[in-house]
């Protein structure tokens, strides 16, 4: 498939503890989808938490995935409110599963292609079902379910002529961070699609294997106790020890200003308004 390649003017990147998330809004990425998937730029998109930030200070490769990502989304209320503490008053809360119905109704995605990739056994074919169910017009194209592990190179073959063979112009990506960052920074330029998003919980969000939290929950800042609240077991950790954690690096952050922002997979600094 011959592609069109053209660059797409991004906003500010706000640096939260060395991940530049950008200053968006769900319209404003919305905006920057479209044209991306008219344009055929090809790019992923990370909707960054409080617990994928904390993640980064003691994992590079998902810092370096953070930095290649076309988009970084504030996926959580905290790094909204840093980010409006650092002078954007615009940036709003971008969160994967809600972004996903969003851009699902939306009339100016009604001709994408679709493939969802990720979850438990089952989980993405659930999700299919889920959503045709609610989208009767959605066109997905294809679905598959990596291992947990390393793919082998049997299945990371079958992954990619999967994905070849149903020319989706967006995978949905559904492995929890920080393993969907990864896999999206290695798998983009060997897929044919234009797009790859992180969606993370959206897939048992969406299939109703988790409950989604209510609006009020979600603006208060609060998804996370709603969240461990469901999981305690397997999100302990993440929320009583991260999420501390964070408050505590945000304060040395802003005691000692001037950290470098991040740079981007050419190692060029990233700047207000730079195109991708």
């Amino acid at each position: 498939m011959t592609r069109l390649y053209a660059t797409i003017t991004l906003p500010e990147r706000v640096n939260i503890l060395g991940v530049g998330v950008h200053a968006l809004d769900p319209e404003s990425t919305l905006a920057i989808l479209d044209k991306a998937i008219r344009i055929q730029h090809k790019g992923y998109v990370c909707f960054a938490s409080v617990h994928g930030v904390v993640e980064a200070q003691r994992d590079r490769e998902l810092m370096e995935a953070y930095h290649g990502a076309m988009l970084v989304t504030p996926d959580g209320m905290p790094l909204a409110w840093v980010g409006r503490l650092k002078g954007n008053r615009h940036i709003r809360r971008v969160a994967g599963p809600d972004l996903m119905l969003e851009m699902l109704s939306d009339p100016r995605f009604a001709r994408c292609r679709h493939f969802l990739c990720g979850g438990d056994y089952g989980v993405a074919e659930e999700l299919r079902r889920a959503l045709l169910a609610r989208f009767p017009n959605l066109c997905i194209a294809g679905t598959f379910t990596p291992p947990f592990r390393a793919m082998t190179f049997e299945e990371e073959h079958a992954f990619i002529e999967a994905v070849h063979g149903a020319r989706p112009d967006i995978v949905w990506v559904g492995l929890g961070a920080p393993k969907q960052e990864k896999f999206m920074r290695h798998y983009l330029p060997l897929l044919d699609t234009t797009l790859m998003l992180g969606v993370g919980a959206a897939f048992l969000i969406h299939t109703g294997r988790i409950a989604d939290s209510p609006r009020w929950v979600k603006r208060a800042g609060l998804q996370w106790l709603h969240r461990f609240i469901q999981e305690p077991l397997r999100l302990w950790q993440r929320y009583l020890i991260n999420n501390p954690r964070f408050v505590c690096l945000i304060a040395l952050q802003f005691l000692k200003p001037g950290q470098p922002l991040p740079e981007d997979q050419d190692g060029r600094l990233l700047r207000p308004g730079q195109p991708a």
